[in-house]
Protein backbone atom coordinates (compact mmCIF):
# COMPACT_ATOMS: atom_id res chain seq x y z
CA UNK A 1 0.00 0.00 0.00
CA UNK A 2 1.63 3.55 -1.28
CA UNK A 3 -0.03 6.72 0.44
CA UNK A 4 1.62 10.05 0.41
CA UNK A 5 2.98 11.86 3.42
CA UNK A 6 -0.92 12.75 4.81
CA UNK A 7 -2.11 9.63 4.65
CA UNK A 8 1.11 7.94 6.69
CA UNK A 9 -0.02 10.79 9.15
CA UNK A 10 -3.52 9.62 8.84
CA UNK A 11 -2.52 5.80 9.13
CA UNK A 12 -0.12 6.34 12.32
CA UNK A 13 -3.29 8.37 13.83
CA UNK A 14 -5.89 5.49 13.32
CA UNK A 15 -3.18 3.17 14.96
CA UNK A 16 -3.31 5.52 17.84
CA UNK A 17 -6.93 6.13 18.38
CA UNK A 18 -7.77 2.31 17.80
CA UNK A 19 -9.93 1.03 20.43
CA UNK A 20 -8.74 -2.63 19.69
CA UNK A 21 -5.53 -2.16 18.64
CA UNK A 22 -3.69 -4.97 15.81
CA UNK A 23 -0.59 -6.54 16.06
CA UNK A 24 2.11 -5.56 16.70
CA UNK A 25 0.02 -2.45 18.40
CA UNK A 26 -1.51 -4.79 20.64
CA UNK A 27 1.23 -5.05 22.61
CA UNK A 28 1.24 -2.10 25.09
CA UNK A 29 5.17 -1.94 24.70
CA UNK A 30 4.70 -1.15 20.43
CA UNK A 31 1.96 1.13 21.44
CA UNK A 32 3.74 3.43 24.25
CA UNK A 33 6.76 3.36 21.91
CA UNK A 34 4.39 4.53 18.66
CA UNK A 35 2.91 7.23 20.80
CA UNK A 36 6.48 8.61 21.86
CA UNK A 37 7.46 8.03 17.91
CA UNK A 38 4.32 10.34 16.90
CA UNK A 39 5.44 13.33 19.67
CA UNK A 40 8.93 12.63 18.29
CA UNK A 41 8.23 13.05 14.54
CA UNK A 42 5.22 16.18 15.35
CA UNK A 43 8.19 17.67 16.76
CA UNK A 44 10.80 17.58 14.00
CA UNK A 45 8.14 18.26 11.54
CA UNK A 46 7.62 21.62 13.70
CA UNK A 47 11.11 22.32 15.19
CA UNK A 48 13.88 20.43 12.64
CA UNK A 49 15.75 23.09 10.41
CA UNK A 50 17.15 21.98 7.10
CA UNK A 51 20.54 22.89 6.30
CA UNK A 52 20.86 25.97 3.28
CA UNK A 53 23.08 23.63 1.53
CA UNK A 54 20.51 20.38 1.56
CA UNK A 55 17.35 22.94 0.96
CA UNK A 56 19.44 24.50 -2.19
CA UNK A 57 20.23 20.79 -3.15
CA UNK A 58 17.10 19.66 -3.00
CA UNK A 59 15.65 23.11 -4.89
CA UNK A 60 18.09 22.47 -7.51
CA UNK A 61 16.77 19.39 -8.39
CA UNK A 62 15.88 19.46 -12.31
CA UNK A 63 14.41 16.04 -13.02
CA UNK A 64 11.52 14.50 -11.78
CA UNK A 65 12.18 11.92 -9.00
CA UNK A 66 10.21 9.58 -6.82
CA UNK A 67 11.24 9.38 -2.89
CA UNK A 68 9.95 6.03 -1.71
CA UNK A 69 10.25 5.62 1.93
CA UNK A 70 9.81 2.59 3.91
CA UNK A 71 8.48 2.74 7.59
CA UNK A 72 6.58 1.57 10.32
CA UNK A 73 4.79 3.93 13.11
CA UNK A 74 6.75 1.86 15.42
CA UNK A 75 9.90 2.60 13.93
CA UNK A 76 11.82 4.86 16.18
CA UNK A 77 14.97 5.35 14.01
CA UNK A 78 12.05 7.01 11.51
CA UNK A 79 10.52 9.48 13.86
CA UNK A 80 13.98 10.89 13.56
CA UNK A 81 14.64 10.84 10.18
CA UNK A 82 11.39 10.92 8.08
CA UNK A 83 10.62 14.46 9.17
CA UNK A 84 14.00 15.23 7.64
CA UNK A 85 13.55 13.06 4.42
CA UNK A 86 9.54 14.76 4.07
CA UNK A 87 10.73 18.49 4.92
CA UNK A 88 13.62 18.33 2.32
CA UNK A 89 11.33 16.89 -0.41
CA UNK A 90 8.62 19.12 -0.19
CA UNK A 91 10.81 22.00 -1.14
CA UNK A 92 11.22 20.66 -4.42
CA UNK A 93 7.35 20.31 -6.93
CA UNK A 94 9.81 17.38 -9.35
CA UNK A 95 9.82 15.18 -5.89
CA UNK A 96 7.05 13.26 -5.15
CA UNK A 97 7.18 10.49 -1.92
CA UNK A 98 5.00 7.95 -1.53
CA UNK A 99 5.40 5.80 1.90
CA UNK A 100 5.08 2.44 2.14
CA UNK A 101 4.61 0.26 5.23
CA UNK A 102 7.51 -2.53 5.83
CA UNK A 103 5.10 -5.05 6.87
CA UNK A 104 2.43 -4.56 3.96
CA UNK A 105 2.05 -5.01 0.48
CA UNK A 106 3.81 -4.67 -1.85
CA UNK A 107 6.85 -5.99 0.92
CA UNK A 108 9.34 -3.63 -1.22
CA UNK A 109 11.86 -3.61 1.20
CA UNK A 110 12.29 -7.82 1.12
CA UNK A 111 14.34 -6.14 -2.10
CA UNK A 112 15.94 -3.44 -0.02
CA UNK A 113 17.70 -5.37 3.03
CA UNK A 114 20.11 -4.45 5.01
CA UNK A 115 22.48 -6.93 6.26
CA UNK A 116 19.94 -9.45 5.77
CA UNK A 117 17.19 -7.66 7.47
CA UNK A 118 14.42 -5.57 7.16
CA UNK A 119 15.73 -2.47 8.58
CA UNK A 120 14.10 0.66 8.36
CA UNK A 121 13.59 3.47 7.55
CA UNK A 122 14.98 2.87 4.04
CA UNK A 123 14.57 5.78 1.38
CA UNK A 124 15.12 4.90 -1.98
CA UNK A 125 15.45 7.58 -4.73
CA UNK A 126 14.38 6.75 -8.45
CA UNK A 127 14.40 8.42 -12.00
CA UNK A 128 10.75 9.04 -13.63
CA UNK A 129 11.84 5.92 -15.39
CA UNK A 130 11.72 4.11 -11.93
CA UNK A 131 15.23 3.28 -11.93
CA UNK A 132 17.16 2.87 -8.83
CA UNK A 133 19.28 6.43 -8.17
CA UNK A 134 20.05 5.61 -4.72
CA UNK A 135 19.05 4.24 -1.48
CA UNK A 136 19.76 5.52 2.16
CA UNK A 137 18.62 4.04 5.85
CA UNK A 138 18.05 2.51 8.49
CA UNK A 139 19.92 5.14 10.16
CA UNK A 140 22.95 7.37 9.95
CA UNK A 141 26.15 6.14 9.65
CA UNK A 142 27.12 7.50 13.14
CA UNK A 143 23.87 6.44 14.94
CA UNK A 144 24.61 3.15 12.85
CA UNK A 145 28.06 2.46 15.06
CA UNK A 146 26.61 3.46 18.25
CA UNK A 147 23.52 0.68 17.21
CA UNK A 148 26.37 -1.54 16.27
CA UNK A 149 28.35 -0.92 19.55
CA UNK A 150 25.22 -1.32 21.53
CA UNK A 151 24.26 -5.16 20.21
CA UNK A 152 28.46 -5.86 20.36
CA UNK A 153 28.21 -5.00 23.67
CA UNK A 154 24.56 -7.33 24.04
CA UNK A 155 22.96 -3.80 25.80
CA UNK A 156 19.43 -4.47 26.30
CA UNK A 157 16.29 -2.92 24.56
CA UNK A 158 15.90 -0.35 27.22
CA UNK A 159 19.65 0.63 27.18
CA UNK A 160 19.96 0.75 23.69
CA UNK A 161 16.27 3.21 23.25
CA UNK A 162 17.33 5.19 25.98
CA UNK A 163 21.28 5.54 24.18
CA UNK A 164 20.07 6.23 20.29
CA UNK A 165 17.56 8.56 21.63
CA UNK A 166 20.19 10.39 23.48
CA UNK A 167 22.13 10.36 19.82
CA UNK A 168 18.99 11.45 18.01
CA UNK A 169 18.40 14.43 20.02
CA UNK A 170 22.10 15.66 20.27
CA UNK A 171 22.47 15.47 16.77
CA UNK A 172 19.07 17.67 15.71
CA UNK A 173 18.82 15.75 12.19
CA UNK A 174 22.36 17.12 10.73
CA UNK A 175 23.59 13.58 10.56
CA UNK A 176 20.75 12.68 7.91
CA UNK A 177 20.92 16.02 5.99
CA UNK A 178 24.22 15.65 5.30
CA UNK A 179 23.88 12.48 4.09
CA UNK A 180 21.46 13.16 1.64
CA UNK A 181 23.39 15.73 0.69
CA UNK A 182 26.17 13.53 -0.36
CA UNK A 183 23.62 11.38 -1.97
CA UNK A 184 22.57 14.55 -4.02
CA UNK A 185 25.72 15.60 -4.95
CA UNK A 186 26.86 12.35 -6.28
CA UNK A 187 23.31 12.28 -8.73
Amino acid sequence: MSMDFKSYLTEFGRILDSEEPQPPYDNPDYLDYTKLNWSRMNRWLKKGELSDTLAEMVKGIAQPQQWIVITEPWCGDAAHSVPFIQLAAQLNPLISVDYELRDAEPFRINAYLTNGSKSIPKLIIRDSQGTDLATWGPRPVECQKLFDQLKEENADFERQKVALQQWYNADKGQSVQAELEAILKAL
